[in-house]
């Protein structure tokens, strides 16, 4: 009978890497459920995770786990609803490796999705934008660096990971000035950017040294800038910032606003939601048309702020091979 170890390899380097091609982001994804739910099962089964066998990873342990997320760790509905499905995943490659796991996918796979709220899309206004590049420190490679970043992030609406992956090959600054950019799916996308962007591109000492498979953006340790390390930046240079809609408590800027507020401004420019589709990377249409939504309550606010005082609404204004557990864990980390 395969070990709870074994079956965890051949699940991430096979089937998700090889057979499913999943990029590594993805697989992260699949390793952190993982790695809470094992550790979760053996604390209840109160043993060592390299005791656990198959039969431990019930469908009833599935669900406490779902439960405990959110009541004890007090993660989102959405977060809950990630973790679920990457069970479905790993329970139906359970299934078809190892039919004495059939009835328990079958339940796992019929645990629903529980309905949330879209979240809400918050965005930055023109003057705090303003406000962000005309504060900005303007000395130093870090400074450099970091002007540059939140530039890029605006201009091209790029995900964090997306600007983690760059190399400096992918942009070009000499003819077309554009980024080619790495998103969902495995698609490639181009976007075009601002003279101030590539200017401020080519100040990088990365550009400047001229290795194409060089990250285009590293930390002062000179090693790729990550995500959470791009995360960190916004969070450090945006404090002062306010988004919108306003919130009664300040919750900070993430690069997913920097995204936002330039699908609104494109809108505001009367760009079709087609090309704006395109230049975020949008799979479905429905994503895009949220900003349109923005927009069009932005637009009647205007309106309603115009009016002459005899007309105007009385109504509130808007704003827009296992021996060790260790040894588990350390791979499960390495993915």
């Amino acid at each position: 009978m395969s070990t709870v170890g074994q079956v965890l390899f051949a699940f991430f380097e096979d089937h998700l890497k090889v057979q499913k091609g999943l990029r590594p982001g993805s697989i992260r994804s699949y390793r952190d459920t993982l790695k809470l739910f094992l550790g979760y099962v053996a604390t209840s089964c109160r043993r060592p995770i390299t005791r656990l066998a198959l039969t431990d990873l019930c469908f009833q342990r599935v669900l406490d786990f779902l439960s405990m997320i959110e009541s004890e760790r007090g993660n989102q509905i959405s977060t809950r609803n990630q973790r679920l499905a990457a069970f479905r995943t790993f329970y139906r490659y359970l299934a078809v490796r190892h039919p004495e796991m059939l009835a328990e996918a079958e339940r796992v796979e019929a645990i629903p999705t529980k309905r949330t709220s879209p979240p809400e899309t918050r965005y930055l206004e023109r003057d705090e934008i303003d406000k962000l590049f005309t504060t900005l420190p303007k000395e130093g490679s870090l400074a450099l660096r970091d002007r540059a970043l939140l530039m890029l992030l605006y201009n091209s609406g790029a995900r964090a990971q997306e600007i983690a992956d760059l190399r400096v090959g992918d942009v070009d600054l000499l003819d077309r000035l554009r980024v080619r950019l790495h998103g969902k799916g495995d698609k490639w996308r181009s976007c075009p950017l601002w003279p101030q962007t590539a200017e401020a591109l080519k100040q990088l000492a990365t550009v400047r040294c001229g290795d194409k498979n060089a990250p285009l953006f590293t930390s002062r340790q000179h090693k790729p800038l990550t995500r959470f390390g791009i995360y960190k930046l916004v969070k450090h240079h945006t404090a002062t910032l306010r988004c919108t809609p306003p919130r009664a408590e300040h919750c900070g800027v993430s690069p997913h606003v920097f995204r936002h507020s330039i699908a609104v401004r494109l809108l505001e420019e009367g760009i079709d939601v087609n090309v704006i589709r395109g230049w975020l990377g949008h799979v479905s249409l429905d994503t895009t048309h949220r900003y349109a939504e923005i927009t069009l309550r932005t637009k009647q606010a205007a309106v309603a702020a115009c009016l002459p005082p005899i007309g105007r609404l009385e109504t509130p204004r808007t704003t827009a091979g296992w021996q060790k557990d260790e040894e588990l864990m350390k791979w499960l980390n390495s993915l």
